[in-house]
């Protein structure tokens, strides 16, 4: 679909919006959400956040299962405490140029978004986002890679060096430097076509340092790249790459830790994965500039550091407690699946969010590159 087709499609599809509501009385907020995702705000649209219902918390995630799991972890014990006041789910995925589109057309009608600590930087110095309110939010229940001027952090989650046992009939990779061994490891890798998380694990397999891995030798690493490509299989999605390994497709790979769980559950002990040199990322709250519940996104957030809270989270969906307080309330059995557990934590590389932030777009742009020649 071209660039004016799809500017058609969007107007025809807000020509239907107001069809449907003709005659009617209808929730601002809830026609601006729909207008939004869809990347038009008409100028006569643009409300102001007076216009919108203060009582109601909106947050943003990516979909899925996630939607579901912070509505009954979140989102419904944040309503019961709160009397009049709402937080709602949504799985709309709280892409920036969403955000950045609302804030400018002043037509913002999500309150809390789920992102990463890079974005709220990114976004933050573009005044897209309200600056994190302290006095509400726990500044000490994150550790300082955890937090920014616009962001807290939400939940950890981590690239795990994941390999097929049966496969490599029993040899056990235990590094990346391993990982780019075809020689002792031979078998197609997969890697993801993004450069999070991939590369560090280049520099870490040119014997970088974890330590020294930030800023990024941005040449070095794709340099690395290049030796296996012919080897690799990159993957887009996170289905995809578990569906590499179920179709034995790979015999290793680079993939977001959650993916791993599920293929060991899955499979059983012919997939096992480790946070040995793992690249630890955060997700991270933000609110857009302007938000229509004001301080009841801080509020919202402050609840989201519950530690046992974020227990639940990693028991549903896998993502790793932030609030160091969390380790010590994981089940016995699941402790070495927790990614932010302190004996994990130490392994892994912790992401400079600055360097992203500076960095992603170029360093992305070469990434593909390499890639795709």
């Amino acid at each position: 679909m071209s660039t004016s087709e799809h500017q058609e499609f969007r107007e025809d599809c807000l020509a239907i919006l107001r069809e449907g509501s003709e005659g009617k009385r209808v929730h601002r907020r809830r026609f601006l959400q729909a207008i939004a995702a869809l990347g038009v705000v008409p100028a006569g649209l643009r409300f102001t956040p007076a216009h919108a219902a203060a009582s109601e918390v909106v947050v943003v995630n990516w979909g899925g299962d996630a939607v579901p799991a912070y509505d009954d972890i979140w989102a419904k014990p944040f309503s019961a405490a709160n009397a009049g006041v709402k937080a709602v789910i949504n799985g709309a995925g709280p892409t920036s140029g969403k955000i950045k589109a609302m804030v400018e057309s002043r037509a913002v009608t999500w309150d809390v978004c789920d992102r990463t600590m890079p974005a709220s930087l990114e976004l933050g110095r573009q005044n897209l986002l309200e600056q994190v309110d302290w006095n509400i939010v726990a500044y000490n229940k994150l550790r300082p890679a955890h937090r920014s001027d616009w962001g807290v952090g939400a939940y950890l989650y981590s690239f795990a060096l994941t390999y097929d046992r049966e496969a490599l009939k029993g040899a056990t990779p235990k590094s990346w430097a391993d990982f780019w061994n075809v020689k002792d490891f031979p078998g197609k890798r997969t890697l993801r076509n993004n450069i999070e998380g991939m590369l560090e694990a280049a520099l870490m397999a040119d014997g970088v340092a974890p330590d020294k891995i930030y800023p990024i030798n941005v040449d070095r690493a794709l340099d690395k790249i290049k030796q296996i490509k012919q080897h690799t299989i990159f993957w887009s999605t996170g289905a995809e790459s578990q569906q590499l390994f179920r179709n034995k497709e790979v015999v290793m790979g680079n993939l977001w830790h959650t993916r791993s769980m599920l293929l060991a559950k899955e499979v059983g002990d012919r997939i096992q994965f480790t946070f040995d040199q793992g690249v630890l990322f955060a997700g991270a709250w933000i609110v857009p500039k302007g938000n229509p519940a004001g301080p009841l996104a801080w509020k919202f957030i402050a609840s989201a550091q519950d530690p046992q809270s974020q227990v639940e989270l990693f028991k549903r969906v896998g993502n790793g407690p932030i609030n160091p307080a969390a380790s010590a309330l994981v089940p016995a059995e699941l402790k070495a699946l927790d990614c932010g557990s302190p004996e994990n934590f130490a392994k892994q590389v912790i992401v400079d969010a600055e360097w992203y932030a500076e960095h992603y777009a170029a360093a992305l742009n070469r990434y593909m590159d390499v890639i795709a020649s």
